[in-house]
């Protein structure tokens, strides 16, 4: 007489999760979780409450941008306008040259400003002599320390007509050149002083991304017959992918919104035709005409410019490398 064995699925190890095989989800996890890491996650809170009051709560101020609003009325506005003040900037040449200008700034900024640093750090990864190492890494990094004011007033006072730079121009016979007058220096002066500024403290997050990469991996393409060269093309720079894709992503992502406080403070009415971007305009417009509900339409457009661009450079990215922020 045959028994019949009933075949059963062996017991989930100690080891297994929550939520694995014979075992439900414990409730309530993220309760003693909290409980048990309140340190850790108090350290959020400030930042939490940084972004909650300055960046989002204001975004219920942008339904004035569809409203008629007066200083001292409501605080939401006080008609409804429905797409009047979009009409007004998109019929506006004043803001087609703002515009445009955003656009080179931001993509001369992206070009110049983006693969500098890389380049820096794949340079400083190369030197053998520590003390020359660190003395390249405090000389790039100390611009990163100043205000924007010292370094547009350090810029200012360098291109002066009467500065060091026209001085050593005059030493060679030069005739003096008006540097913040001239519109056509303009965003020469703002990329450079940008790349002055930024340069040295973005190779810190690559620097810190090639200390991930694997020796071994340089000794198999030594071992290859690999040179320098090729193992900087075929090591280095795929290992520290991720981060240039991540950083490509921020900086697409913040492309209209070019650095408002440093060109603020060196521009000057006569280089507004190059100069002048969307955020001073909406200062301009917003703060010294009291056009809160017109400022406030030109903001949204920008805004959403930068989300549909982040978003498709995300998007793209994931598709093409395999790396993206979500």
């Amino acid at each position: 007489m045959s028994t019949s064995v009933k075949s059963a699925s062996p017991p989930p190890s100690v080891e297994d999760p929550p939520g694995a095989v014979g075992r439900p989800a414990p409730r309530g996890g993220w309760r003693r979780a909290l409980r048990r890491d309140w340190q850790l996650y108090s350290l959020a809170v400030l930042p939490l409450l940084f972004f909650l009051v300055f960046r989002y709560l204001p975004m219920i101020g942008n339904v004035i941008a569809f409203r008629r609003f007066e200083p001292g009325g409501s605080m939401f506005g006080e008609d409804w306008v429905g797409l009047r003040y979009v009409r007004m900037f998109l019929s506006d040449p004043t803001f087609w040259q703002v515009f445009r200008n955003t656009l080179w700034l931001g993509g001369l900024t992206l070009v110049f400003c983006f693969p500098i640093p890389i380049v820096l750090a794949l340079l400083l990864n190369e030197v053998r002599r520590r003390s020359l190492k660190r003395f390249v890494q405090s000389v790039s990094y100390l611009p990163h320390f100043l205000s924007i004011v010292i370094v547009a007033g350090l810029t200012l006072q360098t291109l002066a007509t009467d500065g060091p730079v026209n001085h050593a121009l005059g030493w060679f016979g030069h005739e003096e050149i008006r540097f913040i007058q001239e519109p056509d220096w303009f965003r020469t002066i703002y990329v450079g002083s940008e790349i002055w500024q930024t340069a040295g403290w973005g190779t810190i997050l690559y620097l810190a991304a090639l200390t991930t990469i694997d020796e071994d991996l340089y000794e198999a393409a030594r071992i290859d017959g690999a040179n320098r060269w090729k193992q900087i093309w075929h090591v280095t720079l795929p290992g520290i992918r991720p981060t240039m894709i991540t950083l490509l992503i921020l900086n697409v992502g913040t492309f209209m919104a070019v650095g408002f406080e440093k060109v603020l403070l060196l521009y000057n009415p006569l280089t507004y035709p190059t100069a002048d971007v969307i955020s001073t305009y909406v200062y301009r417009a917003g703060v010294e005409s009291n056009s809160f509900s017109y400022a406030a339409a030109i903001g949204l457009f920008e805004a959403v410019i930068g989300l549909v661009l982040i978003t498709t450079a995300n998007t793209l990215s994931r598709r093409t490398v395999g790396t993206s922020l979500w």
